[in-house]
This record gives C-alpha cells, structure tokens and sequence, in this order.
C-alpha cells in the first residue's frame, strides 16, 4: 500500500502537534451530553416499530431507491412525505435531500448566479460554506450575529456589483458551536427592506423549538428559503428544503446534489413520515416539554453554581465561561485544546459523555465544551455534570 505524499503527511504530523487530531471512536455507555439525538427519537422503539408496521401495512418491501429521483427512484412515498413536511412547516413545497450537508451543497451551488451576492454569518456551517464555494457568485461574511456589520456589507455589494444582482443573506436560526440565535425577526426586516433574500438553515432548532424559530415567530412566509435536517432532533436522517413551488422546480432541475445521486430508501421515508408523526402526538409533545425544562434547569444550575455566562459580543475578555443561550446546545469555553481536552476526559471518567470542540473547528483561545441537552437526561444527571465541571475547572 503506498504511503501519504508528504505534504498530507506534514499536515497529519502538524495536528498531532498541535493536539487537534481527529479519530473515530465507538458510542460509550456514558450519560449522553454530546449527541444530537435532543428528543430521544434516534433510539424510539416506538418509531422503530411504527415505521415497520408501516412498511408491512403499505407492501413497501424494498431496500433501495434503485436510482436517483429523476430516473427510477422517485417512488410514491416521496410526494406523501414531502406533502406532509410541507404543511407542518407552513411552507409551499418540501423537497427532500439525501442529508443536510446535500441539501446546502445543492442549494448555495445553483441558486446564487454570477453577479449576485452571498453575505453569510462568519460562523455558518461548513456545509454552506462548500456550497458557496462551488457557486459563481461573489461572497462575503458579515461578524457573527452582527447587523450593523451585515447593513455595510449590503451597502457596499450596491457599490461594487451590477444594478442586475440579488443579494442573499444566510445564517442559522441555532449556531451549532455556540448555541446562540440571531435577531431573526431584524434580519428579516433587513432583507425586506433591502429586497435581499433570506435563507435560513435550521437544523438545530426543528423539534427543539417545536417546528422551528421562524415558525416560533412567524417569519415563514418572509423566509425566502429553509433547510430542515431530520439528523438532529428528528432522530433520523435526510433533509428538506422549504421554499416556493417555482424554487422547487428550479432545484430538481440545477441543484447538482439533487440530480446525480441515489434516492433515499422506503424505510428511510418512512421512519422520517413517522418521525413527523410523533412530533404532533402525546408522547412527542411531552418530550418537547422535557428539553425545554431540562434546558431551564441547566441554566438555573450555571447561575447556582457562579459559573460565568457572556455573550459572544464578550467572549474574546473571558477565559472560562458559558455562552449565553436558549437552545440545546450549551458552551463552555475553556481556552486552549490541551485544557479543554484535559478537562473533557475527566468528565467522562465520572461517566458523562461531554465532547470538547477544538481549534482548529473553534478558533484558537475559543475552545470550549459543547453540552448537548435532551429529553431524556435527568435533573440529577445535569446538577451532578455541572458540579463535576466546576470543581475540575478550579483545581
């Protein structure tokens, strides 16, 4: 087997020096603050069960699309799902994508023409950003959650682009590394104002905040595009993204992602039609009711304990901290990838499963631990973890 080229090499041995280098581990037996599995719906035997029964009840007894939806995989489960999704997130059409990570890719690729303008936040996920990279059109980032800095950078792209451009602007409704949300009613007035189309990906919030923070605050019909990824609190995986019917076609036509690869399976459709199923039921509504008390609870056991809580705006003066947020996602921010890593494993070591997020992923003096909130952790699993946290961080 021939070896790395060097430079690969090179670039392997630099993370290893700098203590940043990734490895695939095994799911522990640990209390779970790491994954994304905020609703307990990735384990439900209950799903697991309905989804089968609704495989058998249907005749649907095949294992794979057998090709892409434009060719032979478009089977009929497919418009019963996205119907559905459509009408619980209020939106015209869904349109389902292998993953979210697909469903950026296909979007932000095709959509955005040359000539016109992407202004993103600085910290929006990486699937984005590949997708804005592989696009024609001219991008720039705007500060993290910053709309006085997103205001010049509109002004500015009417001064350096042709009268025929569109501006996009992206962000998240939940910042996966932070856990904090923008002022999304403000940017929708911005985008309004500025004739500007917004696109916001919510894969942290669809289930957390029920159908998600713009629906919370009924933006729905202002939001040009969303994608809602069921990996997270839906337990499953794939993607939609919601928008027009006229952006529906587009999509099936020029979204890359889309067009050249393999349908999802019947059982892949049907554990999502059951997922949105359960959302709506008794037992779906309690666990959304669980998270956000659990939520409420580790945030009141922050304040009980002194630990320090900021805004992003602070987080450069602080060396030890939370940020301020109301999502399921919770970081501490303990600069320097040796601590943090140091202070992660003995966390595991009194049996919670508490992940660090390391530089390069975070920036430097911004490592952090990211804790993960679900339905199904107990108020004494909580109090016990932040306990533990402090007492490492002070000795």
């Amino acid at each position: 087997m021939m070896n790395l080229p060097k430079k690969l090499t090179n670039k392997l041995k630099l993370r290893e020096e700098t203590n940043s280098l990734r490895s695939l581990k095994l799911p522990s037996n640990l209390v779970d603050f790491s994954s994304n599995d905020y609703l307990g719906f990735a384990k439900s035997q209950v799903i697991f069960d309905k989804t089968h029964q609704f495989l058998v009840d249907n005749n649907l007894k095949q294992n794979g699309a057998t090709g892409s939806r434009l060719l032979s995989g478009n089977h009929s489960l497919y418009q019963t799902v996205e119907k559905q999704i459509s009408e619980f997130h209020q939106s015209e059409t869904a349109l389902i994508f292998n993953s979210g990570y697909d469903a950026n890719i296909g979007f932000f690729s095709s959509v955005p023409q040359r000539g016109d303008v992407i202004l993103y936040d600085e910290f929006i996920h990486a699937s984005i950003r590949d997708g804005i990279q592989l696009s024609n059109a001219k991008s720039y980032k705007f500060k993290h959650n910053d709309l006085e800095d997103l205001k010049y950078h509109i002004e500015r792209s009417r001064d350096i682009s042709s009268k025929e451009h569109e501006i996009y602007i992206v962000t998240e409704s939940v910042f996966s590394m932070n856990g904090d949300s923008p002022d999304l009613e403000k940017l929708s007035e911005i985008s309004k104002r500025n004739k500007a189309f917004l696109v916001v990906d919510e894969a942290h919030a669809i289930g957390v905040f029920n159908d998600g923070l713009i629906q919370k605050l009924n933006l729905q019909n202002d939001i040009f595009a969303r994608i809602v990824t069921f990996g997270k609190a839906l337990g499953c995986h794939g993607a939609a993204i919601l928008g027009s019917n006229q952006l529906h076609q587009y999509l099936i036509n020029f979204a890359r992602s889309f067009i050249y690869t393999t349908g999802l399976s019947p059982h892949a459709l049907a554990t999502i039609k059951c997922i949105y199923d359960e959302l709506v039921s008794s037992i779906g509504v309690e666990n959304s009711k669980k998270l956000q008390e659990n939520i409420y609870h580790f945030t009141s056991e922050i304040n009980r304990l002194n630990i320090p809580v900021f805004s992003f705006e602070e987080m450069s003066e602080r060396q030890w901290g939370f940020i301020e947020s109301k999502s399921a996602i919770h970081c501490c921010v303990i600069s320097g990838n040796e601590k943090v890593k140091s202070i992660a494993q003995k966390l595991q070591e009194k049996g919670f499963d508490v992940k660090p997020i390391l530089s390069p992923t975070v920036s430097v003096h911004e490592e952090r631990l990211r804790f993960c909130l679900h339905a199904y952790n107990s108020t004494k699993e909580i109090t016990k973890v932040l306990e533990n946290l402090s007492i490492f961080k002070n000795n």
